[in-house]
């Protein structure tokens, strides 16, 4: 057994030979030849922009919702990768889209049924007409596709993930357009639609109102009671944007929206027209029931849900109005304050 009890030592194979291995990539030579030219979007199947060209074709050869020229802006959109670029711009995600791809940054989006019928009605410029495959006919819908074959507005048809990503995750009910940015009005031009109406001037000032959908409800609401246009600063405040003119329901195609430099400077300017200034504020000096100068030229003023009037504004206002709410309810937000005002000076106008 002493024999066995010997340490056996490491053998080498018969043959082997000690040596260095071929490398790595020497092993895998093949696969570090690469594969070509990567294809273009529209040659990947698996691709979006190749699927849009595909929809677009079978509709052009079955003629499904296109006529005229409405098909062939669709087919020039498709040759040139989709319709998420606007030649000779750049682009950005649709209302603010974080993937980089969509319309361009010089153009908003207007998506909803109502939405988009009233600013074809208004006559807006239209650059595309985004609609969704197999969507839903109705009144709206006819009416759309009938302005977009008389004027020939390019017309793309998406699927609806698709139509969701250029909307930005929007509620678009199968329907967008894309128009150049909101033409803002001046002042001075409030008075004379005011004038022209035969009616006292009624204009709503935001002031330091930073959400569009606020500025959307204001729009809305001056829409219905008869205002005759809408004021923002430039600076610190909301734009008409795509949210605006979603949550306006398409007022902001009728109701005109002035940007002004310095809104303080614009009050007194229209003071000196002849115009009272009433602000809205939660620690108001009279109740809204009770709203001076109701009948009169009159400007409301209506500040952010947080904040409330600035006070250079509150000192330039001649009345300051509350609205009365329940002790559990601290504010009501700008689109809220700015319709029940407008309700009770419409109401009181009637009584007139």
């Amino acid at each position: 057994m002493a024999g066995n009890s010997q340490r056996r030592g490491a053998t080498r194979k018969p043959g082997s030979k000690k040596g260095a291995k071929v490398g790595s990539g020497g092993q895998g030579r093949q696969a570090l030849e690469g594969r070509g030219p990567t294809p273009k979007a529209t040659e990947r199947p698996y691709h979006p922009a190749a699927k849009r060209q595909a929809a677009v074709e079978r509709a052009a050869q079955t003629g499904t919702a296109r006529t005229g020229p409405a098909r062939a802006g669709a087919a020039r959109a498709a040759s040139t990768g989709g319709p998420r670029t606007v030649p000779g711009r750049a682009s950005r995600g649709a209302g603010g889209s974080k993937n980089g791809k969509g319309v361009s940054a010089t153009h908003e989006i207007v998506t909803g049924r109502n939405s988009v019928v009233e600013a074809l009605r208004a006559g807006i410029p239209v650059a595309t007409v985004y609609l969704a495959s197999r969507l839903e006919s109705d009144d709206r819908t006819r009416e759309i596709l009938a302005a977009v074959t008389e004027r020939g507005y390019p017309l793309l048809e998406m699927t609806k993930p698709e139509l969701d990503r250029l909307t930005d995750g929007a509620v678009h009910q199968g329907v967008a357009i894309q128009v150049p940015p909101y033409a803002y009005a001046d002042s001075e031009d409030l008075l004379d639609l005011a004038e022209a109406s035969g009616t006292a001037p009624l204009v709503v000032a935001l002031d330091g109102v930073t959400d569009p959908r606020n500025l959307g409800a204001v729009l809305r609401s001056a829409g219905a009671f008869g205002a005759h246009g809408v004021i923002v600063p430039e600076r610190r405040a909301a734009g008409v944007t795509a949210a605006a003119w979603k949550v306006s329901a398409g007022a902001a195609a009728r109701v005109p929206v002035a940007r002004v430099t310095n809104l303080v400077r614009t009050l007194d300017a229209y003071r000196s027209a002849g115009c009272y200034v009433v602000g809205l504020d939660g620690g108001g000096d009279v109740p809204i029931g009770e709203l001076p100068f109701a009948t009169d030229p009159l400007v409301l003023v209506v500040g952010s849900e947080g904040k409330g009037l600035s006070r250079l504004v509150r000192e330039h206002c001649d009345a300051i109005a509350s609205i009365p709410i329940a002790s559990a309810v601290e504010s009501l937000n700008a689109g809220v304050a700015a319709g029940i005002a407008l309700y009770e000076v419409a109401r009181r106008r009637r009584q007139a």
